[in-house]
């Protein structure tokens, strides 16, 4: 990853500055040719300009030292591109020189130096004298005398130079960008490798660890991400030890009570009848129903439980189902008392798994409410929802407990509710059924005393 890195950043900046030479060059020698062989080391660029425009308009040298006249009168002077010519600075120095003017075939027609000019100009002075061109072809040239003049292989030595500074410029360059590519690959890959440790621990078992998270880009929030599934893991993982040691602590007990008592029916310690083989039954009842529980609880969690969601009315669903528990609260001489408030109309929920929260709600109720008290049944229906309370008579919920009741084998009484039979799995059970079918469950302590529960389901009228 990091060679990748390094080679990626490296062949950007070589391409960059490989193109940036290129066209650099190719500038340079457009420039350096048009300066040195259009007058402009001679000082001479605007006269140059001057009389082609001259004679592109013209068709002729007649007048043409009228342009002359006027570059020694505005030395300084530049003209507009859209001029006829225009003067650079190096006009005021140079117009001292004697400057000739030729034809297309060399025949003087312009000598500052000899008002009435003959002859022609030589070969070498051909070769040495600037070409004056309209419409890509030489329409005369123009000579100045005791200034610069060029060769025409000259600028290949000065093209030559250029490019050897231009090299060892992009060298330099080069170098620097090297320099930052190893830099900044390093910089990016810094947190990549971090996170890529994290998850090598984490793969191999350690949820604990966790990478130091900076800035707002989006390493950063892949980090955060990281952090959020670690913990996420590190918490699961505490679930299933924590079930794991409760699912063992549970099944232990009621294993162990069945072994004594099957050993002591084997060497005639209990004679083998009906009371003794009770005893033994309701071992093997309550361990069914914490398979029961926990396969119900198993198949939640992985979204794979069935429900037969229906029409049904559940003011009616639920009064069959105090009713069954009618005689359980008379054997302890408690008021069991159910009551509707508002018009209800049917919803669309599972009765099966509704009489399985419900049912689990009013046995919890009887379970904690003293002899010879109440329990509070209540369905309120309104247009948006239908709220049904469990409220006992009993000690309440601690204050701290009000959540932990729905942890799975939370028990707020250990003792007395192992003791009638309780797996510890009934409210977690009954939440995570009421939230799979789109309702809630909840608890608070009522102000005059006792537990209220509260299921609530969306009112959809069916």
């Amino acid at each position: 990853m990091r060679l990748r890195l390094f080679l990626s950043f490296t062949v950007v900046a070589l391409v960059s500055i490989a193109s940036l030479l290129f066209v650099i060059r190719q500038s340079a020698i457009q420039e350096v040719r048009t300066f040195m062989f259009r007058g402009g080391m001679a000082g001479l660029e605007g006269v140059v300009a001057g009389l082609e425009n001259h004679y592109a308009s013209n068709h002729s040298w007649v007048g043409a030292d009228s342009v002359l006249e006027f570059a020694r009168q505005n030395p300084g002077r530049r003209g507009n591109r859209g001029g006829q010519f225009g003067f650079g600075g190096m006009m005021a120095g140079m117009m001292n020189q004697r400057i000739r003017l030729a034809d297309a075939e060399g025949n003087l027609v312009l000598d500052t130096e000899n008002a009435d000019p003959a002859g022609s100009l030589e070969m070498v002075e051909l070769q040495q004298a600037i070409p004056l061109r309209v419409s890509n072809e030489t329409v005369g040239y123009l000579l100045p005398e005791g200034g610069m003049v060029f060769s025409t292989g000259d600028d290949t030595v000065l093209i030559d130079r250029l490019t050897r500074a231009a090299y060892i410029a992009a060298g330099v360059a080069i170098v620097f960008a090297l320099v930052l590519a190893v830099l900044l690959s390093n910089r990016l890959l810094r947190p990549i490798q971090a996170l890529t440790q994290a998850a090598s621990e984490l793969a191999g078992g350690d949820l604990s660890n966790r990478v130091t998270v900076q800035g707002d880009d989006e390493l950063a929030t892949l980090g955060r991400t990281f952090n959020q599934m670690a913990t996420s893991l590190e918490e699961a993982e505490e679930s299933r030890r924590g079930m794991t040691a409760d699912i063992a602590h549970e099944l232990r007990t009621p294993l162990a009570v069945q072994r004594a008592q099957l050993e002591a029916l084997q060497d005639g310690v209990y004679p083998a009848s009906d009371e003794n083989i009770t005893s033994i039954l309701e071992q093997n009842v309550l361990l069914t129903r914490l398979v029961e529980d926990l396969r119900t609880l198993a198949l939640v969690d992985a979204g794979q439980l069935q429900l037969e969601m229906a029409p049904t009315d559940l003011s009616a669903l639920v009064k069959r189902i105090v009713h069954r528990f009618k005689s359980q609260a008379d054997e302890k001489r408690i008021d069991l008392h159910y009551s509707v408030v508002g018009e209800c109309f049917e919803i669309e929920i599972d009765p099966g798994r509704v009489e399985q929260i419900v049912g689990n709600l009013i046995s919890n109720a009887l379970r904690y409410t003293p002899d010879m008290s109440w329990v509070k049944i209540k369905l309120a229906c309104s247009p948006d929802k239908q709220v049904l309370t469990v409220q006992d008579n009993g000690p309440g919920v601690p204050s701290d407990s009000t959540e932990l009741v729905f942890n799975r084998f939370y028990r707020v009484d250990q003792s007395r509710s192992r003791a009638e039979g309780g797996t510890g799995l009934g409210l977690a059970i009954a939440r995570q059924l009421a939230e799979a079918q789109g309702g809630e469950l909840t608890v608070n302590n009522h102000p005059d005393g006792g537990a209220i529960f509260q299921l609530t389901f969306p009112s959809q009228i069916g």
